[in-house]
C-alpha cells in the first residue's frame, strides 16, 4: 500500500479517567455536616424542647425581617443583575427615620392630638401606619436618587464598576450618617410607636404582666413578633401579586429576561428599573422599622451584618427567586438562632457565611434558583 495512502490519524485515546466532580464532594460533605447539626440539635431538643421551642420562635421572627430585606436584594439582581450592596444602609436610614418620626415630631400621636375623642387603639394603629409609611417614603426616595445618580451611569459599564459603586455608596450613607449632625455614631436606645404587650403559653395563653418575667419553663412571645410575621408574609403575597397578575410585572419579567427586546417592546426599562428599586427600598424601611422595634436599639452600622445575612438568604434561596428569598431568610433566621443558644453567640455571624460558601460550592443557583439559559 503506497505510504500516501496510509491513515496518518492516531487512533483516539481513551479519555482519563477523572476523580470525583467537586459538587459530588460537596454535597457529601454537605450531607455530613446536615447529619452532625440534626444530631446535636436533636439531641439538645429532646433534653429541652421548651427552649428549643422559644428559640425556634426567636429565629422565625428574626428570619421574617431578613426576608424584607432579601427580598430587595432578589429583585435589584433579578433585573439588573446587580449586588446592591447599599440596600442594608437603606434599611438602616429606615430604621432611623422612624426614630426620629417618634421621638422628636411625635408623628405616632397625630391622630390623638388632632381628635381627642378618638379610640386610644384606633389612634395607636393610624399613628404607627403613619410611621411606618413615612420611613418606607423616605427610603424609597434615598434608594431611587442613588439608583439615578450612582448606578443608572454604570447600566452599560462592566458589572465590577457597578458592584464597587454599591460597595461604596454603602460606606458613604454609614460614616456620613454617624457624624455628629447627622445621626452619630452611638447606640441610641429606639422608643416604640405602640405598647409592647407579651404572654407566655403555659396550660394556655396567658399575658405577661408588664415589669414582671414570664415563668420558667414556658414560651413567650410579644405582638411584635406577630406584627413582624404578619408583614413579612403579606409582603412576600403582594409582590408575588405584582410580579405575576400586574402590567408592570410583566415588564419586570420582561426586562429581567432581555432588557434590548423589551424596549423593542415599548417598556421604559429604565423606568422599571427605578421601580423595583423603589419597591426593594420600601420593603426595607419596613424592615427597618420592624427590627429597630423588635431589638430597641439602633446605629449607623446596623444595616451592615442584616444587609449581608439577608444577601446570604437570597442567595442561599436562589438569587433573582423571590419565594427563594423568603425561605433563605427562614432558614438564616433559624441557623442564627440555634447557633447562638446551643454553640456561642460569636458564631452566629461565622455560620451565616460558612452557609454562603458551602451553597455557591455546591449548588450556586440555590435552593429555588434555575440555571441561566441562553437566550435564542
Amino acid at each position: 500500500m503506497p505510504a500516501s495512502t496510509v491513515n496518518t490519524k492516531a487512533a483516539p485515546r481513551p479519555a482519563a479517567r477523572r476523580g470525583p466532580p467537586l459538587a459530588w464532594v460537596g454535597w457529601v460533605f454537605l450531607i455530613l455536616l446536615a447529619l452532625v447539626t440534626v444530631i446535636y440539635i436533636g439531641s439538645k431538643a429532646w433534653s429541652n424542647p421548651i427552649l428549643f421551642l422559644q428559640n425556634f420562635l426567636d429565629g422565625l421572627k428574626l428570619g421574617f425581617v431578613y426576608a424584607l430585606i432579601a427580598l430587595g436584594y432578589t429583585m435589584v439582581y433579578g433585573i439588573v443583575k446587580l449586588i446592591n450592596f447599599a440596600h442594608g444602609d437603606v434599611f438602616m436610614v429606615g430604621a432611623f427615620t422612624s426614630f426620629y418620626a417618634v421621638s422628636r415630631f411625635n408623628l405616632h400621636q397625630w391622630p390623638l392630638a388632632l381628635f381627642p375623642g378618638i379610640n386610644p387603639g384606633l389612634s395607636i394603629v393610624i399613628g404607627s401606619l403613619t410611621v411606618v409609611l413615612l420611613s418606607m417614603g423616605v427610603c424609597v426616595i434615598l434608594a431611587v436618587t442613588i439608583e439615578r445618580v450612582a448606578y443608572k451611569p454604570l447600566r452599560d459599564a462592566p458589572r465590577i464598576a457597578a458592584l464597587i459603586t454599591a460597595i461604596g455608596v454603602s460606606f458613604f450613607l454609614e460614616f456620613f450618617g454617624a457624624l455628629p449632625f447627622v445621626f452619630s455614631g452611638r447606640f441610641i436606645p429606639y422608643k416604640s410607636p405602640f405598647p409592647t404587650t407579651a404572654w407566655y403559653i403555659q396550660d394556655g395563653i396567658h399575658p405577661i404582666v408588664s415589669g414582671t418575667a414570664s415563668p420558667d419553663n414556658t414560651i413567650s412571645f410579644s405582638n411584635i413578633f406577630l406584627i413582624i410575621a404578619a408583614a413579612s408574609i403579606l409582603v412576600q403575597i403582594l409582590l408575588q401579586f405584582i410580579v405575576k397578575r400586574t402590567k408592570v410585572g410583566i415588564a419586570m419579567r420582561a426586562a429581567s429576561y432581555d432588557k434590548s427586546t423589551a424596549r423593542l417592546m415599548g417598556i421604559n426599562v429604565d423606568q422599571i428599573i427605578s421601580f423595583t428599586f423603589a419597591i426593594g427600598a420600601a420593603f426595607a424601611g419596613l424592615g427597618g422599622v420592624l427590627y429597630a422595634v423588635a431589638y430597641s436599639s439602633i446605629w449607623t452600622q446596623l444595616g451592615i451584618l442584616p444587609g449581608l445575612k439577608a444577601f446570604v438568604a437570597a442567595v442561599l434561596g436562589g438569587i433573582g427567586s423571590i419565594p427563594g428569598a423568603f425561605v433563605g431568610a427562614l432558614i438564616m433566621g433559624q441557623a442564627e438562632s440555634l447557633t447562638m443558644s446551643y454553640i456561642s453567640t460569636p458564631m452566629r455571624d461565622a455560620v451565616a457565611f460558612t452557609i454562603l460558601i458551602i451553597v455557591l460550592l455546591v449548588k450556586p443557583t440555590g435552593l429555588f434558583g434555575e440555571p441561566a439559559q441562553e437566550k435564542a
